[in-house]
């Protein structure tokens, strides 16, 4: 079913955020706030707000600025916006939850990230401690090392030829390209994110997906990744703050879930000790599209339920 309600949310960055929400009707247990990945769109998490709605959870998701219908005077489709563009993500996702707070006072939030989106959800509970019950952090990878630094001097050197507002030429060809010929038996250049063929066409055919990233968006998803791989920037987060971390052993933008499982052990090695890692047999990309979604998202309430205490008596 559709969204309850669209509406548009002014940000203090400037933007106009687009914001979808779904409102349960039944028992209240908590709010989830969803933050989507790179070149898609926040309406592509109907089902999930759904499931969700059903089951006492109230759900917000906006448009991140340079992305679906969100319109910001720095960031028409495919950019961030000027500089400090990760700020003005980060303020964005701010506003939502302060929102979410104003509307559902007392109610506990699970902050919710896919892809892109989990490494700005991770970022925002870092610089926001305190603020989320919890966070569920998909399918991200927030590797730093020597493929990380690679990238951002491939940016760098676009950014002095091309400038920041054009489409990179290089990121695409090293990330979805790359993605894309690991499955030999391939429709589309997407079969990466999904084994439904419905759900790849579906994206394929969306306008407001799979677009080309400006040099400046790559640049600032780099920002996003290299903040959170600081472990210096995890010491104002209390240590027993819930995280559910997900991945696939097909998804080639995680290394199989191995970035999710590295995630999980530095959080250990930094003393982080509830923690729910759950790596999905032969699922790619997206979980929420993929075969097995319906035994995920309900992974993902029994988890959230323990997390919240908001389990059933």
């Amino acid at each position: 079913m559709p969204f309850d309600e669209q509406r548009s949310l002014s940000a203090p960055s400037g933007a106009r955020l687009n914001l979808y929400i779904k409102r349960s009707s039944v028992q209240e247990r908590g709010v989830v706030q969803i933050n989507h990945g790179l070149a898609e769109h926040a309406a592509r998490y109907e089902r999930f707000a759904d499931f969700l709605a059903e089951r006492g959870y109230h759900v917000y998701a906006h448009d991140h600025r340079g992305h679906g219908h969100t319109s910001a005077p720095d960031a028409p489709l495919g950019h961030f916006g000027s500089e400090p563009a990760a700020e003005k993500v980060i303020a964005d996702v701010a506003a939502v939850h302060d929102l979410i707070s104003a509307e559902h006072s007392g109610l506990p939030v699970v902050v919710f990230g896919h892809s892109m989106g989990g490494l700005i959800a991770l970022d925002f509970v870092l610089q926001h401690p305190g603020r989320a019950a919890a966070a569920a952090i998909w399918n991200a990878n927030f590797s730093a090392r020597a493929s990380g630094h690679m990238a951002k001097a491939i940016l760098a050197w676009e950014r002095l030829r091309l400038g920041s507002d054009i489409p990179s030429r290089i990121l695409p060809r090293l990330t979805f390209g790359a993605w894309a010929v690991r499955f030999r038996d391939r429709r589309t250049d997407f079969d990466w994110l999904s084994r439904d063929p419905g759900e790849v066409d579906r994206y394929v055919a969306d306008p407001l997906c799979g677009w080309a990233p400006s040099v400046g968006m790559w640049r600032t998803v780099f920002d996003f990744i290299f903040f959170a791989a600081d472990n210096a920037n995890f010491s104002r987060l209390r240590k027993d703050t819930p995280f559910q971390l997900v991945g696939g052993e097909k998804d080639p933008a995680t290394g199989g879930g191995r970035a999710v499982r590295a995630l999980e052990a530095r959080m250990r090695r930094l003393g982080f000790s509830n923690l729910e890692t759950r790596i999905y047999v032969e699922t790619r990309h997206e979980s929420l599209n993929e075969v097995n979604r319906g035994a995920i998202m309900q992974d993902f309430v029994r988890w959230a339920e323990r997390a919240l205490g908001t389990g059933k008596p």
